[in-house]
């Protein structure tokens, strides 16, 4: 089986250059996978648009109608102090959701085991009511809706180690067993979301897994909760796919994070949910673009995922380790927290 990489020369229009959410996100990764041709080893395919059905299975009629108002307007529109839209950010964000749509839909018709949605804006802070954090369209919600009601998946698992909580995932899920949310974030960091008592509602009671860290965690943490709560909880759910909100945030170059994990830990961590993939769900895995705002280390994180689903063992890290001392390496009292409360 081959793997996919899903983009497009378009996500570049949505640009608002002084915001840290610009073009010069995607255009970094792209020209670090062009320039040693690693985009010709993957099955290209050029999305197409999220339709309204696909986006009203996760959002409310009244989030696509505001931005469906902001593209008929002539201006760039604040929707809150960390979020613009322009015109063509409609048409932009349906593509991101198309691409991992159709991440879903390859995977689920057996054309790849794995695939790659290279986007942007990202999604995972968009509610189901509220476009916030960067994001228009949840993109990995839309997709896991779509993995259910057009392919009859039952039961997706959602991973998320973008450094900021990924509210909007959470609240659209929040109350779903057929969906489960672990989320490894910075905390206290925006949006102030993902406690660890967050475990979901009704249905949704335990479905939901939030292990906050305080900054200056780094690789040796993140590898310990891993091991020994978000594997443990994924493979008491048994997915049928798993799909990854992948943000490079948490490196510890980042400049809009406090946390110390290195390419190689992040590495590690992709590896762990391929690995997952492949024992609890017949490989089936996509890997969607969230956060990450030093562009080499973008850059670098997404040629790592990309060579580690063909097959390499090479790891690019330009960077190393965190330098200084060692960061905040023990875990053990959150990792003893969140496995008695969800009975690991």
């Amino acid at each position: 089986m081959s793997t996919a990489l899903l983009t497009h020369a378009r996500f570049t229009e949505h640009d608002f250059p002084p915001h840290p959410e610009h073009a010069g996100r995607i255009k970094a990764v792209w020209q670090l996978l062009d320039g040693i041709a690693l985009d010709q080893q993957l099955l290209r395919i050029e999305p197409t648009p999220a339709t309204d059905e696909q986006i009203l299975a996760a959002h409310s009629q009244a989030h696509l109608d505001r931005l469906i108002d902001i593209s008929r307007q002539d201006r760039v529109t604040r929707i809150d102090a960390d979020t613009y839209a322009l015109p063509v950010s409609l048409e932009i964000a349906r593509l991101a959701a198309g691409a991992a749509t159709g991440a879903v839909d390859l995977i689920a018709d057996r054309r790849v085991d794995q695939a790659l949605a290279i986007v942007r804006p990202p999604g995972h802070h968009a509610t189901k009511h509220l476009q916030m954090g960067f994001c228009l369209l949840n993109n990995i919600a839309i997709a896991a809706r779509h993995a259910q009601t057009r392919h009859g998946f039952r039961k997706t698992l959602i991973i998320d180690y973008d450094v900021h909580h990924g509210n909007g995932t959470q609240d659209i899920f929040y109350a779903d067993p057929s969906v489960m949310f672990i989320s490894i974030h910075q905390s206290p960091l925006y949006p102030g979301s993902g406690a660890l008592a967050e475990t979901g509602a009704g249905a949704g009671k335990g479905y939901t897994l939030n292990l906050p860290l305080s900054g200056g965690h780094g690789d040796a943490s993140y590898a310990r909760l891993f091991a020994e709560v978000v594997l443990p909880a994924a493979e008491r759910f048994a997915p049928d796919l798993l799909l990854v909100s992948a943000g490079f945030d948490a490196h510890w170059a980042d400049p809009l994070a406090g946390m110390r994990l290195s390419l190689a830990g992040y590495d590690r961590l992709a590896r762990e949910c391929l690995r997952a993939a492949k024992e609890l769900c017949g490989g089936r895995i996509a890997f969607v673009m969230e956060g990450g705002y030093d562009l080499k280390v973008l850059a670098h994180g997404w040629l790592n995922i990309a060579r580690m689903l063909l097959g390499s063992d090479n790891i690019g890290d330009p960077y190393g380790a965190a330098p200084g001392d060692r960061g905040r390496e023990d875990v053990s009292a959150i990792i003893e927290s969140a496995r008695r409360l969800h009975k690991l």
